[in-house]
């Protein structure tokens, strides 16, 4: 997993850095500023709550964990100088660094993770992420509200030094500790204002850049954080991250030099771009799909669920819509992860393929099972983008040509689309799972019963049961099988129908060097530097 992790990183590392370097003078001379488009206004920048990749790509470069990420992608100590792990695995005693500060001066303690850590577990946050911290020693038992707080793996001894003690090793902690839920939050400032990370004027954090400007639905600005304790590796003064999100605009933005960075590229000039050297792919780790409310008709029906999935052509969906090099979904974890028996995708292979006939055939089965003669109206749910529109557009033909199926198509900004799906207000919605890791676990942790993230309002035994062994599980065949396992449990029910396997394209302007483009976030910042104007 980590082999193929790190040698794509460094291949992009490596394009990426290739610069016309055509300076009219040293970089010390250049503005170090960078202009790029988030598409989407953030939705929460409060590491307790976002659950989105927008609010992700800014607290990545505005907060830090007790591990980071280097230029490869591997795992590195951030906030924390020092780790000692017992020797069964179970317990890591973290020392941090002297010179970890807050962007307002004042130190970074153990009690500021502490706080931050338990105030994700706490039911009263209602954190969406919280199950990510479920290996930790009685994490779970007081989110879910069965234990208590005093019960939970996570002690500051002093202020230099935190102990996590975990329900079991888990090989992958360090890259876990990388991720926006397990950044610190100063106590002094939340418990003081709960509204502290509404506003750039009220925010403080940890990480190489500092929010100082945040007009609502117009621009996220982020400034380097002379606080910082490795501030001497960040080049850039200044990043400015626009909100436009139809695609055409933002690509002419790109093309006039308004933006350096775009991603998500209009459809219909893909092609031509691809001979730029501005232009790139990279796999990303994730999985765009429609997901069912199996709480409203008519997918409540196993087989009419089936017959929305098998009436979708994928490949002309990636090779005539997208045409971004994105890879037709037949089933849930992604290719990437490296295995003792090889890519887990190839070795669990697809669960099911394109048939019209038999999707128009489970149709009238399932309705016929439910009495019904006309199927109730379907409407399809998106978040406002281009790309999304068009697929949208795409499946609705498929669905009048395959099934007989008019099907509606609602759209919605991103925010306000979260929210309607989080209450379940929708039959059929658009969705995208990124892996925080590159590893299947937490793909398919997606659709636990009781994952917050899971709004299907499917719930099977059998699948928790799976997950809850797999995590577990020291020997790692027998883990994958597991895993394995559980992800045919998930395609045989199908509360959600995979469409593709992402592919990130970008353009990039040719100024910038050492952007780093990693499998599973969006572009990385903290050692980018203008070269030439």
């Amino acid at each position: 997993m980590k082999k193929w992790l790190v040698g794509m990183l460094i291949l992009v590392i490596v394009a990426a850095g290739c610069s016309n370097g055509s300076s009219g003078g040293s970089a010390a001379d250049i503005p170090q500023e960078i202009t790029v488009n988030a598409m989407s206004e953030p939705p929460d920048l409060d590491p307790a709550l976002a659950t989105d990749t927008t609010s992700g790509w800014v607290l990545d470069h505005v907060f830090e964990g007790l591990y980071t990420k280097d230029e490869n992608g591997n795992p590195v100590l951030g906030a924390a100088e020092n780790v000692d792990v017992s020797e069964d695995g179970k317990t890591y005693t973290f020392t941090l660094r002297d010179d970890a500060k807050w962007s307002d001066g004042s130190n970074v303690t153990a009690q500021d993770f502490e706080y931050g850590w338990k105030r994700v577990l706490n039911p009263d946050t209602g954190s969406s992420f919280a199950f990510y911290m479920y290996y930790i020693k009685g994490a779970e038992a007081y989110n879910k509200g069965d234990g208590a707080v005093e019960d939970v793996g996570i002690t500051a001894q002093d202020d230099k030094t935190l102990v996590v003690e975990l329900g079991a090793p888990l090989g992958y902690f360090d890259e876990l500790l990388t991720m926006w839920t397990f950044y610190p939050v100063k106590q002094e400032l939340v418990e003081e204002n709960s509204a502290w990370s509404a506003e750039a004027d009220t925010y403080v954090s940890n990480g190489p850049f500092k929010l100082t400007k945040w007009a609502h639905d117009s621009e996220v600005v982020i400034e380097k954080n002379e606080n910082y304790w490795d501030n001497s590796v960040v080049k850039l003064d200044k990043v400015t991250y626009k909100i436009v999100n139809d695609a055409t605009t933002y690509y002419q933005m790109f093309k006039t030099k308004e933006l350096d960075l775009i991603q998500t590229l209009p459809s219909d000039v893909i092609e031509q771009e691809k001979e730029s050297e501005e232009y790139s792919e990279v796999p990303y780790f994730g999985t765009y799909m429609y997901m069912f409310n199996v709480e409203k008709e008519p997918f409540t029906n196993e087989k009419i669920r089936r017959a929305f999935t098998l009436a979708v052509d994928r490949e002309t969906l990636t090779q005539n819509v997208t045409k971004s090099g994105e890879t037709p979904a037949y089933a849930f974890v992604p290719p990437g992860v490296e295995t003792p028996e090889g890519d887990f995708r190839e070795a669990g292979g697809e669960y099911f393929e394109e048939n019209a006939a038999e999707a128009k055939r489970l149709l009238e089965e399932g309705m016929e099972e439910e009495g019904w003669t006309e199927l109730p109206e379907v409407s399809i749910t998106y978040n406002t983008a281009e790309n999304n529109k068009k697929i949208a557009e795409a499946v609705q033909a498929m669905y009048k040509d395959n099934l007989g199926v008019d099907v509606k198509l609602e759209n919605q900004e991103w925010k306000t689309y979260l929210d309607t799906t989080k209450q379940g207000n929708f039959q059929m919605a658009r969705m995208g799972w990124i892996g925080v890791l590159v590893d299947p676990v937490v793909i398919l942790d997606y659709y636990l019963g009781d994952s917050p993230n899971n709004r299907t309002n499917w719930v099977n035994e059998e699948y928790d049961q799976l997950m809850a062994d797999a995590k577990v599980e020291q020997d790692p065949d027998k883990r994958y099988e597991l895993l394995h396992q559980a992800e045919a449990v998930l395609m045989e029910d199908l509360p959600f129908n995979p469409i593709y396997h992402y592919t990130n394209n970008y353009l990039t302007s040719q100024n910038f060097e050492n952007i780093v483009y990693p499998v599973n976030r969006y572009p990385y910042l903290k050692w980018a530097e203008k070269v030439s104007e």
